[in-house]
């Protein structure tokens, strides 16, 4: 019989007085009596509109229903079908706007969750069974990957599962991407990070570190090489700023590189090479899902901290789940208000941030409503340190040393309905194209370009 409690079964998670004072993960994940009794709550549709939801397709009444039947391996053998993370995917993704928003018991009440039964099985599997994978014969192609961020690692998973020789370049000294230095070790811990790696390696992907493409060397003497085709997954790191007076105080950073210091370097432990400041109070600027890694991290820190975002609670395009660990854990919220100087000291540190009230206006292009400043109604907020957390673009290196590549007006690679840039064999996908946006959307790129590059090289060898 199905359970059909109108609720999720709730995640255990640290106690946000406990959290607040270390970089340990916040959810704690399901125990197998939870996993089976949420997994229960599936009615096993026919349609299967959760999946249209997911952009690998994963299919998930199927994986569902053997958490159902205690046959956790064979759920994860499912998962495994189309997704190359599912413990990643089973922490970040934003399931509420993807396969959940289609369950059908969330038209009344709350929607299976998918995500956490993703972790779930994940979890337990590498755990329990985890086993070196076996390298698949080679087809005798080889194809370069640039990137090692989610689409670049689904694209050389999926790619080396066919056969193919795979070499990831990768600019950082660790592959991962955004999962190593943009989401913080409590919402991902990052040795589950590099398990999921370690299954690529185990396919033979070779992965190359250090490597910058566009100066360590070009897209085009990467095909002089011999590589046959090219996915360029290298995301959207380059921070934007908004301008103000004084944002080039001391104390003033770009979310990415507050988040990078403290995931990737680990700047938040005694005695490493990149120290951080720890300040007093901290003012994020933002309301996305990076705002609220910044505005947390900051908050172990020690820091009294406030988000500063232009809308109303309803607009926040955070992630639910994360915005109520943020308040949860003592993050004030002043919203409807926009930043529009930086006050610094006489040490040329930030010492306040002028701030403007707005109200809603007129729906803009995006649909939402328009901020509008209501006059006269500057404040200001003592603060030692500012993150800017409002967004990022694609850096312009490899378009600048690559002939060819047509780019739309924010720099984002122009893409046909293949992935496949304006050059024949190169191909493109993630935040790369879109512009900053979800790990599994940058995952579903990865795997069509990988099935596109595929019948690409298959093509050529057959003419």
């Amino acid at each position: 019989m199905p359970n059909m409690s109108p609720n999720k079964v709730a995640m255990p998670t640290q106690e946000p007085e406990v959290r607040i004072t270390n970089f340990e993960e916040v959810a704690m994940g399901y125990t197998p009596q939870m996993a089976i009794e949420e997994a229960q709550r599936c009615l096993h549709c026919k349609h299967k509109p959760c999946v249209q939801g997911c952009p690998v397709n994963v299919n998930i009444p199927e994986f569902i229903e053997k958490i159902k039947e205690g046959d956790f391996e064979e759920a994860y053998r499912i998962i495994g079908m189309t997704s190359s993370l599912p413990a990643v995917c089973g922490r970040v993704c934003p399931q509420e706007s993807q396969c959940e928003k289609y369950c059908v018991r969330g038209i009344k009440t709350e929607a299976v969750a998918i995500g956490r039964l993703e972790r779930f099985v994940a979890d337990t599997h590498r755990n329990e069974h985890d086993a070196p994978l076996s390298k698949p014969q080679s087809n005798g192609h080889k194809v370069a990957v640039v990137g090692a961020g989610p689409a670049g690692l689904t694209a050389a998973g999926d790619l080396a599962r066919m056969g193919y020789d795979v070499t990831i370049f990768e600019a950082l000294h660790v592959a991962g991407g955004v999962l190593m230095y943009g989401i913080p070790e409590f919402r991902l811990p990052k040795e589950i990070v590099q398990a999921e790696i370690s299954h690529l390696k185990e396919l033979g992907v070779e992965i190359v570190t250090n490597f910058v493409v566009g100066r360590s060397d070009t897209i085009d003497a990467l095909i002089e090489d011999g590589f046959e085709a090219i996915f360029i997954g290298s995301g959207a790191g380059l921070p934007n700023f908004m301008g103000l007076p004084g944002e080039n105080l001391k104390g003033v950073y770009s979310a990415n590189e507050f988040l990078t210091r403290i995931n990737l370097m680990k700047a938040y432990k005694e005695g490493v090479d990149t120290p951080i400041q720890r300040p007093a109070k901290t003012v994020v600027v933002g309301g996305g899902n990076v705002a609220m890694d910044a505005a947390r991290c900051a908050r172990r820190l020690g820091s009294e901290v406030h988000i500063v975002y232009r809308r109303s609670l309803e607009e926040l395009p955070a992630r639910k789940e994360e915005v109520e660990h943020a308040m949860e854990e003592g993050i004030i919220f002043d919203l409807l208000c926009n930043p529009v100087a930086v006050i610094g000291n006489e040490e040329g540190w930030v010492e306040k941030v002028e701030c403007v009230r707005m109200e809603l206006g007129e729906p803009d292009a995006s649909g939402r409503r328009r901020p509008v400043v209501i006059e006269g109604s500057n404040f200001t907020i003592d603060a030692d340190c500012m993150i800017m957390a409002i967004g990022t673009s694609p850096n312009p290196l490899i378009r600048h040393t690559t002939q060819g590549l047509e780019v739309n007006r924010r720099g984002c690679l122009i893409v046909d309905e293949n992935e496949q840039t304006s050059r024949e064999g190169i191909y493109a996908g993630g935040d790369a194209v879109t512009g900053a946006a979800t790990v599994i959307s940058a995952m579903g790129a990865g795997k069509k370009s990988a099935a596109a590059m595929d019948a690409y090289i298959r093509s050529k060898s057959e003419s």
